[in-house]
């Protein structure tokens, strides 16, 4: 009995008017979970990468995957009689190669060995910067963990004298092809894991490894203006590359720390001033800090809590070019507390003053009292 086929854009979980963007992507995802390396002895996770694996074949290629969609299966099974066919899988290997490989290395350089020359990896450092070094730049020295290339035996990962062979399992190609019942796979050579080389006599100080890790110290010149979350990358001073390889970059990410005085907004800052009621009603001049020293503030006569005076340079330059920034301050006109009792007496004469004249000297005040009585009025109303 012939068991039907279960349809291929059901098998690799996509809709049938998916690009070949898109059929690549499914196939991935799908390979990976099914792939025996990853399911050893699983027979449904085998007979199911096989079926995923023939769904990609017709629907990667053009012309297979029209005569599927008009003849179904039997536009692509030979020993179904239709004549578009689907040419075995002659050449699945190709096709493996190609798509496969990206995700366990391919013959083409997808091994981690000393076959080839490989990149070192990007390091990341967070450096804490207060805002008086983050306005003005600065210059800092970092310590950080890297892998560098070793001294004795200069990267090879051989004892010195000596020096890596050919691996015979692979004959130096780093990968091997097994046979997967009507298909071929080819995978990671399991004796220099890749590499094409292996080590018979490794080196005493890297372990075979090639590279030790050790702590170096760099200089970091921060440029002025600098925000948190901008990077600085240092060419080739990440890890040491492998077989020659050249080294990776270290990006230093900028965190600077909570001022107690000013808050930063791109390149302006922020504080808040608190200033006597004396000075909120008769005026008066005041010494504020910014970051290139005290300067005196004009308070207006009658200035009210929450006004904003502008300072204008005395924020930050924008680290990319341009207008330096300006420095706001928010007056908060700050209540007396801890009164004696003669405070307490000539404050209340000062209260009855007010009241025995008819000058508004709380315009605030009588807005507000007189937009609440509108307000029940129209409720009763």
């Amino acid at each position: 009995m012939v068991m039907s086929k279960r349809d291929y854009y059901e098998v690799l979980g996509v809709s049938r008017d998916v690009g070949e963007k898109e059929i690549k992507k499914a196939y991935r995802r799908m390979a990976m979970k099914f792939h025996p390396d990853r399911n050893p002895g699983d027979k449904e996770s085998e007979e199911k990468f096989k079926e995923v694996n023939e769904a990609f074949e017709i629907l990667s290629d053009p012309q297979k995957r029209a005569a599927y969609d008009q003849y179904g299966h039997a536009g692509v099974d030979p020993n179904m009689g239709a004549g578009a066919g689907a040419g075995g899988f002659g050449n699945f290997s190709d096709i493996f190669g190609d798509v496969f490989g990206d995700i366990f290395g391919g013959a083409s350089g997808g091994g981690r060995g000393r076959s080839s020359m490989q990149r070192g990896a990007d390091l990341r450092y967070s450096l804490d910067l207060d805002l008086e070094e983050a306005v003005r730049g600065t210059t800092k020295k970092i310590r950080i963990p890297t892998l560098v290339e070793c001294n004795t035996c200069h990267g090879s990962g051989a004892k010195k004298g000596s020096s890596p062979v050919t691996c015979t399992t692979c004959g130096g190609h780093g990968q091997v092809r097994m046979q997967q019942g009507f298909f071929t796979v080819q995978q990671t050579c399991p004796e220099c894991h890749g590499s094409g080389q292996v080590i018979k006599d490794p080196c005493p100080d890297c372990h075979g490894e090639g590279r030790i890790r050790e702590y170096k110290t760099l200089s970091v010149k921060v440029p002025a203006g600098v925000d948190t979350g901008d990077r600085i990358r240092l060419s080739g001073e990440g890890e040491a590359g492998v077989n020659g390889g050249p080294a990776g970059d270290l990006y230093v990410q900028m965190e600077v720390r909570e001022h107690p005085i000013f808050q930063r907004d791109g390149k302006h800052l922020y504080c808040e001033v608190p200033i006597s009621i004396i000075d909120a009603a008769l005026g008066g001049e005041l010494e504020v800090p910014t970051l290139d020293g005290k300067v005196k503030l004009k308070i207006p006569a009658e200035t009210q809590t929450g006004k904003m005076f502008r300072m204008r340079g005395k924020g930050v330059p924008p680290v990319r070019g341009g207008g330096v920034g300006d420095l706001i301050c928010k007056v908060m006109v700050e209540t007396p507390v801890n009164l004696t009792s003669h405070q307490k007496d000539l404050l209340q004469q000062l209260q009855k003053s007010f009241e025995d004249e008819s000058n508004n000297h709380s315009p605030q005040k009588k807005s507000f009292f007189e937009g609440v009585k509108k307000f029940f009025d129209n409720m009763t109303s």
